[in-house]
């Protein structure tokens, strides 16, 4: 029998375990999660009662070297963290696409995202994987929701993710019981100030969204060609805010502590092609980043990264 990675958190150890045999397939997932989205109960329904869990995982160095190479990460014995979120995502789209999710996937919005790398994490380690969703908050334009992964080496956390996500116009409250837990779900709102010291520039190909749906699985169709990005309302195909994540904060090189958390917001649309810069100022074990239209007009992106 496998055993099971123990669960840190008070709700996710609440939580009925699912055990996977491998990783879920995101395409099929959001076809199942299109197919039975009519008729979910959204801000009046309740979290699905489980996690999933995938236990020796192996990591692919071929793809790993693909992602780096797409995200200007370095590769090397130690995986970039957004990279362990790559690896968990497969699990919160499965759970999204289930028919005990309120909300249908087609519409929700990736706002925000806190990582907590706990210790150097090498490709070389198998990792035991897990994912559920908690923290449904209401919100000022709709109902927010966490779709959380972790990954453990045996039984220790090496890594923590919180993707927020928001459902536009989802109802005014979520339930009660779910609205406001001790540990208070983050407001989404406008990023903070940001520097206007440059630090880099970037062109982004009009293919980047295609690009990084083969390496990350994220298959949107928001993200992959004009005509599938109109279709739901975007005038261009717009850059996965993961790789933006991804590559702002691989830009900070060794300047990232072994063991810290990182906090982004995620604000306007990357169109493709697009340039933008990124811009920030760095402090000892600490840095602010935002990504920003070329004229600065627009933030993409704001990041937050402390050492722990």
């Amino acid at each position: 029998m496998t055993d099971l990675p123990p669960t840190s958190g008070a709700a996710a150890g609440d939580l009925d375990v699912r055990l996977l045999d491998g990783a879920p397939s995101i395409p099929a997932s959001l076809v199942r999660g299109l197919a039975t989205a009519p008729g979910r109960p959204g801000a009046r329904g309740s979290l699905p009662g489980h996690r999933l869990v995938q236990t020796g995982v192996e990591q692919d160095l071929r793809r790993l070297a693909d992602y780096c190479e797409l995200t200007g990460s370095v590769l090397g014995d130690r995986v970039p963290a957004t990279w362990l979120h790559v690896l968990t995502f497969p699990l919160q789209v499965a759970l999204m696409a289930g028919r005990d999710f309120p909300f249908p996937m087609l519409g929700m919005v990736h706002v925000a995202n806190t990582m907590t790398q706990h210790r150097p994490v090498t490709v070389a380690e198998t990792l035991a994987l897990s994912s559920w969703a908690e923290r449904m908050a209401p919100h000022r334009k709709g109902t927010t929701v966490d779709l959380v992964g972790e990954a453990r080496v045996g039984d220790q956390v090496v890594w923590e993710g919180r993707s927020t996500y928001l459902v536009r116009g989802a109802g005014s409250q979520a339930p009660a019981e779910q609205s406001r837990p001790a540990e208070e779900a983050p407001p989404v709102e406008e990023p903070p100030a940001r520097s206007t010291t440059e630090l880099a520039q970037w062109r982004l190909p009009a293919d980047l969204g295609r690009r990084y749906a083969r390496v990350a699985g994220d298959a949107n169709p928001i993200h992959l060609t004009a005509l599938t990005a109109k279709a739901l309302g975007f005038p261009r195909a717009i850059a996965h805010g993961m790789w933006t994540h991804a590559r702002a904060l691989s830009a900070l090189g060794p300047r990232v502590p072994e063991s810290y958390v990182v906090d982004v917001q995620f604000a306007k649309p990357v169109l493709l092609p697009s340039t933008v810069v990124l811009r920030g100022d760095l402090g000892e074990g600490s840095a602010r980043l935002a990504v920003t239209s070329r004229d600065g007009s627009r933030t993409h992106l704001s990041m937050q990264v402390n050492g722990l």
